[in-house]
């Protein structure tokens, strides 16, 4: 596949997802907010968001790990879906939290804070920039944290 094409699957696809977010009223907090409040008032319409979004993935996601590589013919190491490790419950455990503290997720956030930065108003925008720190933060500890398992990995094996 071309170069052309490797760059353009990827542009539209962001597209298409930004403009499903925007439709959908996953950018609305509010609506958001509603959703989770079970013992509240319940808004059920994001049960019918996200239904439609699996209708969507689980086929293009069992088209991909057939095929072992995307549609720009670029490799694609999928994860195991059977290990449960104690990061993986504590960064599902922060992710839902602050999801359902305020009512965004980081990608409509993005969308949400660049239209607060074109508003004036600078919350959405902190936000991203909090999800960008985090995202550093973790870079740098996981870096920090693969030097320390090779290091006593190497120890342990005697060298």
């Amino acid at each position: 596949m071309s170069r052309t094409a490797q760059k353009t699957i990827p542009f539209v696809s962001g597209l298409i997802f930004g403009l499903g977010l925007i439709l959908s009223g996953m950018t609305d907090p509010q609506r958001i907010l509603a959703f989770l409040d079970v013992f509240g008032a319940w808004n059920p319409s994001m049960a019918l968001v996200m239904g439609g979004a699996i209708a969507v993935t689980l086929p293009a996601f069992t088209w991909v790990r057939l095929r072992g590589h995307r549609v720009a013919g670029i490799d694609i190491t999928l994860p195991d879906r059977k290990t449960i490790t104690p990061r993986l419950l504590v960064g599902s455990a922060l992710f839902g939290v602050g999801w359902g503290l305020s009512g965004v997720c980081p990608g409509p956030g993005i969308l949400i804070a660049a239209n607060g930065l074109l508003a004036g108003v600078w919350a959405p925008v902190l936000f991203l920039l909090s999800v960008i720190a985090g995202m550093l933060l973790y870079a740098a500890w996981s870096r920090r944290g693969s030097r320390v398992s090779v290091a006593g990995s190497a120890q342990a094996s005697g060298l």
